[in-house]
């Protein structure tokens, strides 16, 4: 019998991990956002109504956000490479679905599906990640990691516009969700061959309750984030909103006295992961808000397709990938600086950038504004995760991985839904472009001052205790 057991993880096959781990994180984050540009040619294709339209669209956030933590923690009860092969097959089979779907109801339901897959696969990556890294060549794989999380939503609406304008083969939108179908097969054959395949600990449980609580919590905070502003805010909204912050703190103090909790809070204890977590959360959120304003203006204000409003983005992509893939090259004192200076470097671009082009959009001096924006959004994300990383033991990797993957949905979708509706408010879309990017500028404001906080715990440490957590890793 042939043994295909995956032979001892070398450096030359972290890197072939890394691509496969990535390429399944780069086709669930794409799937956020790609559909959007399709959106309308959907409606018109299958004669679907407002609500089915809102549905296929935010119905994917919504799924995942709900799901992300349940399933990391799943990943520690079967596996992580089991999980995120199960989440991959489950995402590539829900696309075939998508892409066949003869009705917008059928659609409405295998986005659902889809979700759920990626809400599977997506916490396992950065869990193996921080299981299988460490040193300097940890910090190179969460530099593309961070890379591809955040540009997936940018590059989502660059595909699917590209995509969704080509018509392929006269098939309007469908190949928005079928080209992740031969991506998703080649990925199966070749993850089973190179990811690692320890054995899952038979003493770890699935908290049941935990994972009740939770799921009813977060669907009461991010069904009204997302369908809310649509509905101009009605009663129930802050209801539901209301009813959810009050299970997440029964989930939080169940979980400090379960036996297997769903979401080891200890990862939380040591100094500086919460205030660098919340300086994360707090650029994520700014970053998918400031898309979504900007992209908005340039389409109803200044007359760009919504192709030409994605590649408005491509300096901002650039910005963020080549800082994202050259800061752990840095010297130490720098790389210590980066995720202070991040913030900064956000707002001042977007700043200068709203400042100056949102009533005559000019290519060539916005590129170096966005370049700046993108590079400071890099420094603010991937140098502070990777620093909490090394805060924290490996055996709560999957704790960090559910608190890395949900925090940005949240901080998003609460973004989108407050500041979007200052930017609907104002009197121009100009107006409220303005408003939108002010409130991101007092956001990083705060969260340089978190990132401040982190480098404060970080110098308490010392040098002694911080060998002796290496030499355990």
């Amino acid at each position: 019998m042939i043994n295909l057991s995956p032979p001892p993880v070398t450096a030359a096959r972290r890197s072939r991990m890394l691509a496969v781990l990535l390429t399944g994180q780069a086709m669930a984050s794409m799937d956020g956002s790609i559909v959007s540009v399709g959106a309308e040619t959907i409606r018109e294709s299958l004669h679907a109504g407002d609500a089915e339209i809102q549905l296929i669209v935010s119905g994917y956030l919504l799924t995942t956000g709900v799901l992300l933590v349940t399933c990391a923690r799943i990943g520690d009860v079967v596996g992580h490479r089991r999980a995120f092969l199960w989440g991959l097959g489950w995402f590539t089979g829900a696309s075939l679905l998508c892409g066949l779907a003869p009705d917008a109801t059928v659609l409405v339901l295998a986005r659902i599906t889809q979700a759920m897959g990626a809400a599977l696969l997506t916490p396992q990556i950065f869990a193996l990640v921080h299981m299988h890294w460490d040193g300097a060549a940890r910090r190179r794989a969460i530099g593309v990691y961070s890379m591809v999380l955040a540009l997936g939503v940018a590059l989502g609406q660059v595909v699917g516009g590209l995509i969704a304008g080509a018509d392929l083969f006269g098939l309007s939108w469908r190949p928005i969700f079928l080209i992740n179908v031969p991506i998703g097969l080649v990925l199966s054959a070749v993850g089973p061959r190179v990811l690692p395949n320890p054995r899952a600990d038979r003493r770890v449980r699935l908290d049941l309750a935990g994972v009740a609580l939770l799921t009813v919590a977060m669907t009461a905070l991010t069904v009204p984030l997302i369908f809310g502003r649509d509905h101009g805010w009605p009663a129930w909204a802050w209801i539901s909103l209301a009813g959810g912050v009050a299970l997440l703190v029964v989930f939080v103090r169940h979980e400090t006295r379960a036996r297997h909790p769903l979401l080891d809070l200890e990862a939380l204890r040591p100094d500086g992961t919460r205030p660098g977590l919340t300086a994360c959360w707090i650029i994520m959120g700014c970053y998918t808000v400031f898309l979504f304003t900007l992209t908005l203006h340039l389409q109803t204000a200044l007359g760009h397709s919504p192709f030409q409003a994605g590649l408005a983005f491509v300096p901002y992509t650039l910005g963020f990938g080549v800082l994202s893939l050259s800061w752990n090259r840095y010297p130490q004192w720098l790389q210590n600086a980066l995720p202070v200076a991040g913030p900064v470097m956000f707002a001042a671009g977007a700043a200068l950038l709203v400042l100056l082009y949102r009533d005559r959009w000019h290519p060539l001096g916005s590129t170096s504004l966005l370049l700046l924006a993108g590079a400071g959004h890099a420094a603010g994300y991937s140098p502070l995760i990777a620093q909490i990383t090394s805060l924290v033991e490996p055996r709560l990797a999957s704790a960090i991985s559910a608190l890395n993957s949900t925090g940005p949905v949240l901080a998003g979708v609460t973004a989108i839904a407050g500041l979007g509706s200052v930017y609907f408010a104002a009197s121009s879309s100009a107006e409220g472009l303005v408003r939108v990017t002010a409130a991101c500028v007092v956001l990083l404001a705060i969260g340089t001052a978190c990132a401040v906080r982190v480098a404060l715990a970080r110098r308490t440490v010392s040098p002694a205790s911080g060998a002796e957590r290496e030499r355990n890793r």
